[in-house]
C-alpha cells in the first residue's frame, strides 16, 4: 500500500530523512515492537525501505530513543487507530518531549494467517498473536477448532514459528513479518473489519524544524483561563480562519482542579493561513504548543 501522497510525499520523506541524518546516510528510527511489525511498515512507508529500525519494548522507549540524536534520526509513533480510537497515553508522551511531528503515516491493518512453508490448514493446532489482532479476526478464527494463544506482539508470534520450525503453529500478522520471517501466508486478509487504519506520527528531534513548503496539517495543543466561553472563542477563530479542526481532545492537566487542555489537529490551505491564525489564538490562550507542521497523509 503507497503511504501518504504521490512525489510530494516522496520528496518530503527524502528530505525529512536526509536533514534528520545531516549526511544523506540511511535514516535510523525507533518503533514499537518487533522486526515485521506494523510500526516498521509505516517506518518504511514514509522514509523508504532502506529505514533501519531499533525495536522498543514501549512506546516510552520509542520517544527517549527518538529523542537521542547519537542514537537515531527520529520516531514512528502509532496515535490513532479507526476501530480502538486515540492511544492516549502517547499523547502524553508527545506533550512531555522534545519531538517536532513531521509527517504522519494512515496505515491499512490487514493481518494474516502465516505459517512455515508446507504446513496447511488442517495441519494448524494453535494460533498466536496478540490479542487485539485475534479479536480483529473472530470472523475467520471462529471457523476453526483451533487454540488461540495470546501474545505480546504479532511479529514476535511469527519470529517465534519461525525460529522453532512449528509444524502445528501458526501467526496472525502482517505481510512484512511473512518476508522477514520467511513464512506462508496461508489465509491473507482474515481481520473482520476491512476498513481498519492506524495513524502513526513520524517524530524527530529538530534543532532547526524542516520548513515544508507545502504542508497543510499541524497539530497544536492549548488551554484557556477555563472561563466561561474560552474554549468556544478559539473554536471560533480556528472555525472563521477557514481552517478545518480534524481532531479535538481534552486531556486533563495534572494537579488542577478539572482543568483541562486540548490536541488539535488542524488542516489548512496555505501556511500564511495557519500563521496568521495562531497570532490570534496566543492572544486568548494561556498556553499554546506547537507539535509540528507537516503534510497530512491519505
Amino acid at each position: 500500500m503507497k503511504s501518504l501522497a504521490g512525489k510530494n510525499t516522496k520528496m518530503i520523506a527524502s528530505n525529512a530523512s536526509r536533514a534528520a541524518s545531516g549526511d544523506g546516510k540511511t535514516s535510523k528510527v525507533s518503533i514499537q515492537g518487533f522486526e515485521g511489525s506494523f510500526h516498521q511498515e509505516a517506518a518504511r512507508n514514509f522514509f523508504g525501505k532502506d529505514v533501519e529500525v531499533i525495536c522498543c519494548a514501549t512506546f516510552r522507549e520509542v520517544v527517549k530513543i527518538a529523542e537521542n540524536t547519537k542514537e537515531s534520526n527520529g520516531g514512528v509513533m502509532a496515535i490513532e487507530n479507526s476501530i480502538a480510537g486515540s492511544i492516549l497515553p502517547n499523547y502524553n508522551l508527545l506533550q512531555k518531549s522534545n519531538l517536532t511531528i513531521v509527517g504522519e503515516v494512515y496505515l491499512q491493518i490487514r493481518q494474516n494467517l502465516l505459517v512455515n512453508p508446507g504446513v496447511k490448514l488442517e495441519d494448524i493446532k494453535e494460533v498466536h498473536s496478540h490479542p487485539m489482532a485475534i479479536q480483529q479476526c473472530f470472523g475467520f478464527l471462529d471457523k476453526f477448532n483451533w487454540k488461540l494463544v495470546e501474545t505480546e506482539d504479532t511479529a514476535l508470534s511469527a519470529k517465534h514459528i519461525h525460529q522453532h520450525r512449528s509444524k502445528h503453529i501458526a501467526a496472525i500478522a502482517s505481510k512484512l513479518a511473512a518476508d522477514i520471517y520467511k513464512l506462508d501466508m496461508i489465509a491473507p486478509n482474515i481481520h473482520t473489519l476491512k476498513n481498519n487504519y492506524t495513524r502513526f506520527l513520524i517524530l524527530q528531534n529538530q534543532v532547526q524544524p524542516i520548513e515544508l513548503l507545502d504542508a497543510d496539517k499541524a497539530s497544536i495543543n492549548f488551554h484557556t483561563d477555563h472561563s466561561k466561553g474560552s474554549l468556544a472563542k478559539v473554536l471560533t477563530v480556528i472555525a472563521e480562519s477557514g481552517i478545518n479542526l480534524s481532531k479535538l481532545q481534552s486531556f486533563p492537566i495534572p494537579g488542577s482542579d478539572w482543568k483541562y487542555s486540548f490536541h488539535a489537529d488542524l488542516e489548512f490551505e496555505s501556511k500564511i493561513q495557519f500563521t496568521n491564525m495562531i497570532k490570534v489564538v496566543k492572544k486568548i490562550t494561556e498556553g499554546l504548543k506547537i507539535y509540528g507542521v507537516y503534510k497530512k497523509g491519505n
